[in-house]
């Protein structure tokens, strides 16, 4: 992986992993220490053993590195130093003049592969059976402390400091005002580029809004006072919520109070990072048993890779305890967001949000309810989102 060694302005980056780097990976695999299962509990316990040895042996054997990266660099991709941080971002220009800056930003335990379906389609709708008039100029940043940004030197990396950094980042891109796109943490920071810089933004775009679930019972009074519709939804975000509250948040515990100590294990091992990572494929994806039942399984090995191969494990992590320890501006009351929102809703995603605890928080000007998909929707439903997304910024071109 190289750039220039300038500590300013914008940086051609290509991706070039070492080969020993990729034969250290495989004589890791090749030595995995492998702990004892239990027979017939399923995923209940974890990740299966028999599941993720078959990963890791095709991880090993077939998935093919070098094919990824060569995909990953049909991307035009540059590195600029923004607060102190090294951050990667691919930036793809549309063909079309008066396309629409676009940032798009992943979460954990996500990356810019995330986004590998969908920037074509965004930059290039004529090519893709779209209307020119949808294009986009698109952005894709990898977070400070993930993949390609990282890892940070510095702690205080919570997510209104990266909003501030995207803004940044657009402004040298020359993109004054742009649109932002986001789940999982990508939600959380684009959600504080309009709130902290609404003069900026033209639209944000969530397929995810964490606070906005059902986090108590709903009353017999309070549902008899709903429409069917609304009383179903707001059942189905609680019970959604206290099943993701009582197994589901071991990962953010963890994250959020001993990074450094889960860093030691998950850098070292690949098939600690790969389980690690692998489990919320599994449980946050519209899938029956396996995640490759909802997303390829060569894309999810090459955004293990991305986290294996620049020892980002713990980094990564430091986002939940930055969020957790938060003070000063960090810490304080969100006010509601004023820039027009629009808000995806994806069904296998944990945390449902309901329209009317939205709205108090956002500018809601369009929500979309979809059939299929889960938390990585650029990943699993990329079609559907980049329908929707384009939708969502015809709605405000209309509107002027």
């Amino acid at each position: 992986m190289t750039s220039s060694s300038a500590d300013s302005g914008l940086r051609p980056f290509r991706l070039d992993v070492p080969q020993s780097d990729l034969d250290d990976l495989h004589d890791r695999l090749d030595r995995t220490r492998w702990p004892q299962g239990l027979p017939a509990t399923g995923w209940s316990y974890g990740v299966p053993t028999d599941y993720l040895r078959e990963l890791a042996r095709y991880w090993r054997q077939e998935y093919d590195w070098r094919a990824a990266e060569a995909l990953l660099n049909e991307w035009p991709q540059f590195t600029t130093t923004v607060d102190g941080a090294n951050v990667h971002f691919a930036h793809v220009r549309s063909p079309e003049p008066d396309a629409t800056p676009l940032i798009l930003t992943h979460g954990w335990p996500g990356s810019i592969v995330e986004f590998l379906d969908v920037v074509g389609p965004l930059t290039d709708p004529a090519a893709h059976g779209g209307d020119p008039a949808d294009a986009f100029h698109v952005v894709v940043p990898s977070l400070p402390g993930f993949g390609l940004s990282g890892p940070v030197a510095e702690s205080g990396w919570e997510a209104g400091r990266v909003a501030d950094a995207w803004a940044e980042l657009m402004g040298r891109l020359g993109y004054e005002r742009f649109g932002a796109q986001g789940g999982d943490w990508g939600s959380v920071i684009s959600r504080e580029l309009g709130r902290t810089h609404p003069d900026r933004l033209i639209g944000v775009h969530l397929n995810l809004l964490p606070g906005a679930q059902a986090t108590r019972e709903p009353t017999a009074e309070e549902l008899r006072a709903m429409s069917p519709e609304d009383a179903e939804h707001t059942l189905r975000s609680w019970r959604r919520w206290i099943a993701f509250s009582a197994e589901g948040t071991g990962y953010y515990l963890q994250q959020a109070t001993r990074p450094q100590t889960l860093a030691y294990g998950l850098t070292d091992s690949p098939v600690g990072q790969l389980a690690w990572i692998v489990e919320k494929f599994r449980e946050w994806t519209d899938c029956e048993e396996l995640p490759e039942e909802a997303v390829d399984r060569d894309r999810l090995l090459t955004n293990v890779m991305l986290y294996w191969l620049t020892g980002t494990a713990g980094s990564s992590a430091r986002m939940y305890y930055e969020r957790q320890h938060a003070t000063g501006r960090a810490a304080a009351p969100r006010e509601p967001s004023t820039v027009p929102t629009a808000l995806a809703l994806f069904p296998a995603e944990p945390q449902i949000p309901l329209r009317r605890k939205a709205e108090r928080t956002e500018n809601l000007v369009r929500w979309t309810e979809f059939d299929r998909g889960g938390h990585f929707a650029a990943l699993e439903e990329p079609d559907l989102l980049v329908g929707d997304v384009r939708a969502f910024f015809r709605q405000l071109r209309e509107k002027g």
